[in-house]
C-alpha cells in the first residue's frame, strides 16, 4: 500500500538529506491520509457526491492552491461593478468550501451611480486549500451579466462582461520546469492604492514585475513588506508562464491536426441574467438554475461539479 511505503521512507535515517524530496513525500503522504479519512467518513448522499467529484481531479496541479485573475471587460462602470460582484462570489464560494482566500492586488474604477459605487478594473485572488485549483480551473473564461444598470438614470437593461483566469500556484519544487531568469525581469516598486486611488501605505511596498520576453505584467500589494510582495508577485508570474506554456503546446497540436487556433479565454462560458427573468446558465454543461442570487452568494457547487466532469 502506498501509504505504508511512504511511512517507511519517512522513518529512514537519511530521509531529510534531500530536503526537497522529503517535503514532497510528506506532502503526498498527508494528502493520501486525508483522502482515506474522507472516504471512511462518507455517511450521506451529499458526502458521497463531494468525494466522487475528486475522482475527476487527477491533473498535475489539481490538488494544490489556485490564483484567480479577474478583469472587467469593455463597458465602463457596469463591467467594473460586475467584476466586483464576481470577486465577491468567488470569495463566498471559498468560504463555503473551507478554502482560505485573500486579495493580492486590486485596481479600482471611479465612483459612479446614485450610490457612488466603486467597481474593479482587475483583481487577483489567492485561494489556498486542497483541490482549490482542481475545483476552480474550469471557471476560466468570459462571464456575462444581464441586468438593469445601477448606473443608468433611465433604468436601462445592460449586458456586462468580465474575464476570469484560474491558474495553479506553482510550488517552489516545480519552478525549475519554467525558465525564470533574473535578467528577463523588470521589477518596479510603488505605493499600494485603494478605492478612489488613495494611497493605503506611505512606503513603497507594492511590487510590479514585468517579464520582458513575453510582456506579462503581475503585481502584488497584499503584503506589508516589499520582499514578501516580490515573492508573491513571482508566484503569480510563474502561474502565468505555466499557462503560456500550455497554450503554446495546444496551438502547436492544433496546427499539426489542421485545426483552428482560438483564444483559450475568449469564449463565453456562463450567463447570469437578473432581468427580465432570473437565470444562470453554463453554456458548456447546459446546467442552469433560476436562483442567480444564490449563485452570486457563492453557491456554485452544482455548476462546478458538472464542469469538472467534462474531459
Amino acid at each position: 500500500m502506498k501509504i505504508k511505503e511512504l511511512e517507511a521512507r519517512i522513518q529512514e535515517p537519511d530521509f531529510w538529506k534531500n530536503k526537497e524530496a522529503a517535503i514532497n513525500i510528506t506532502k503526498e503522504l498527508s494528502e493520501l491520509q486525508q483522502e482515506i479519512s474522507e472516504f471512511e467518513s462518507i455517511k450521506t448522499e451529499e458526502d458521497l457526491k463531494r468525494t466522487e467529484s475528486r475522482v475527476f481531479l487527477s491533473g498535475k496541479y489539481d490538488k494544490g492552491n489556485a490564483i484567480l485573475f479577474l478583469m472587467a471587460g469593455a463597458g465602463g462602470q457596469d463591467s467594473q461593478d460586475w467584476a466586483t460582484m464576481l470577486l465577491r462570489m468567488y470569495q463566498r464560494y471559498c468560504d463555503r468550501k473551507g478554502f482560505k482566500s485573500r486579495i493580492l492586488e486590486q485596481s479600482f474604477g471611479e465612483p459612479g451611480g446614485p450610490e457612488g459605487r466603486i467597481g474593479t478594473k482587475s483583481a487577483v485572488l489567492e485561494i489556498k486549500g486542497q483541490y482549490a485549483y482542481g475545483f476552480l480551473k474550469k471557471e476560466s473564461g468570459v462571464h456575462r451579466l444581464v441586468r438593469i444598470s445601477p448606473f443608468s438614470a433611465q433604468k436601462l437593461r445592460h449586458t456586462s462582461f468580465a474575464l476570469a483566469e484560474v491558474l495553479p500556484e506553482i510550488e517552489e519544487a516545480n519552478e525549475k520546469e519554467i525558465q525564470l531568469r533574473p535578467e528577463d525581469l523588470r521589477i518596479d516598486v510603488y505605493h499600494a492604492s485603494g478605492p478612489g486611488g488613495q494611497y493605503v501605505n506611505k512606503r513603497e511596498t507594492a511590487v510590479r514585475i514585468t517579464h520582458l520576453p513575453t510582456g506579462i505584467v503581475v503585481a502584488s500589494q497584499a503584503e506589508r513588506l516589499q520582499g514578501d510582495n516580490k515573492e508573491t508577485a513571482k508566484k503569480m508570474l510563474l502561474a502565468k508562464l505555466y499557462r503560456l506554456q500550455l497554450e503554446t503546446r495546444e496551438k502547436e497540436l492544433l496546427k499539426l491536426r489542421g485545426g483552428k487556433v482560438s483564444a483559450s479565454f475568449g469564449n463565453q462560458i456562463r450567463s447570469y441574467v437578473l432581468h427580465p427573468y432570473k437565470m444562470v446558465k453554463d453554456l458548456r454543461t447546459e446546467v442552469e438554475t433560476s436562483d442567480p442570487e444564490g449563485v452570486l452568494n457563492g453557491n456554485l457547487d452544482e455548476l462546478i461539479e458538472a464542469e469538472i466532469k467534462i474531459q
